[in-house]
């Protein structure tokens, strides 16, 4: 992260019209919501304009129609969300990299006596290990991870920088913790890399299997609760929040931004859509696309049955048919009922 810059210097650099104090300094970027002073926050949505008066942030980068919402020192853009994506760049350019070869072990006597260490784990700067943490061979630990008492990192494991794993956490072998979540704008015909600044955050008593990926947040972080137990080949996108207590069998699907709560179970090859809600004690049947928020606890199931080949051809014409047949259906209701009421 750098140092910080003017309003007016983010301008100069990428264009945008400023509205407001131009010599504020922001260091960060933040979201409308969790934004603080000293960040710059950004609206895309409409539905979260009112968040503009209720917003931390000290200034805003915000599109033409929404720049009379706040009285904040603002940048106007037509492209708000790409303006983002550069200013996130701009204020967290990469960490240089030490050219050559690491060396590919950790001396035994500098690690904590608590920890055991097997061969070619490779141990960031200031990483923090509870008492009785063990990191099989060919894990790889990041700058500023910690680690908490009694945890069990399997072969292979990889946890990237600042993620936090609590205590008496399993992962099996292949997962990786806290790599960049899918975070890109588009820009013409080109993509622009958002760097993804937030953690991944993991309670205690949480098992990860196999060949299980949890991303990093974008900008707030991607949070595991207590006990959440995760089964292999799992994908869990940037900024969601899983509740404690909750079971995830294989393949499960998770777009970013989705909030599942307490105690809830998603059965094998669920597909969950960005930005939804699920709430305490739902559970989702093996195979469901869930493209909705799902507001009240209860079993959902959305797998079309199994059914030979032409008879599926065959149910799937009649299912492009039904929004039709629905309103023969209530121009027939409206002719009777006026038939009874001239009868």
């Amino acid at each position: 992260m750098s140092g910080g810059l003017r309003l007016d210097e983010i301008v100069a650099r990428l264009g945008g019209v400023m509205q407001g104090d131009g010599s504020v300094v922001v260091a960060q970027v933040g979201s409308l919501l969790s934004a603080q002073a000293g960040q710059i926050a950004f609206l895309v949505n409409p539905k979260l304009r009112t968040q503009l008066q209720t917003t931390r942030a000290s200034a805003v980068i915000v599109p033409p129609q929404f720049a009379g919402d706040t009285d904040l020192p603002r940048i106007v853009h037509p492209d708000a969300y790409t303006y983002y994506a550069r200013v996130v760049a701009l204020l967290n350019p990469p960490a240089g990299r030490q050219p050559g070869l690491h060396q590919g072990a950790v001396v035994r006597s500098a690690m904590p006596p608590s920890a055991s260490i097997g061969e070619n784990v490779v141990v960031g700067e200031g990483v923090s290990f509870g008492e009785n943490v063990t990191l099989l061979p060919g894990c790889v630990i990041g700058d500023r991870v910690t680690i908490g008492d009694d945890s069990l990192l399997y072969p292979n494991v990889v946890v990237y920088h600042d993620c936090v794993i609590g205590q008496r956490a399993i992962i099996h072998s292949g997962a990786v913790i806290g790599a960049d979540g899918f975070g890109f704008a588009r820009d013409g015909e080109c993509w622009i890399k958002i760097p993804q600044i937030g953690r991944v955050v993991i309670g205690n008593d949480v098992e990860i299997g196999a060949n299980t990926s949890i991303d990093r947040g974008a900008l707030d972080d991607t949070l595991i609760g207590d006990g959440v137990k995760l089964d292999n080949q799992i994908q869990i996108g940037h900024n969601c929040s899983i509740g404690e207590h909750t079971a995830m069998a294989g393949c499960v699907g998770m777009a970013g931004s989705t909030r599942v709560g307490r105690r809830c179970t998603i059965g094998g090859a669920g597909m969950i859509s960005g930005h939804l809600e699920l709430a305490d004690d739902v559970h989702i049947s093996g195979g469901t696309l869930v493209a909705k928020s799902l507001l009240k606890p209860g079993q959902y199931t959305g797998v079309f049955p199994l059914s030979g080949h032409p008879e599926w051809l065959h149910n799937a014409a009649q299912i492009r048919r039904l929004a039709k047949l629905a309103e023969r259906v209530a121009e027939l209701e409206k002719k009777i009922e006026r038939l009874e009421k001239t009868s």
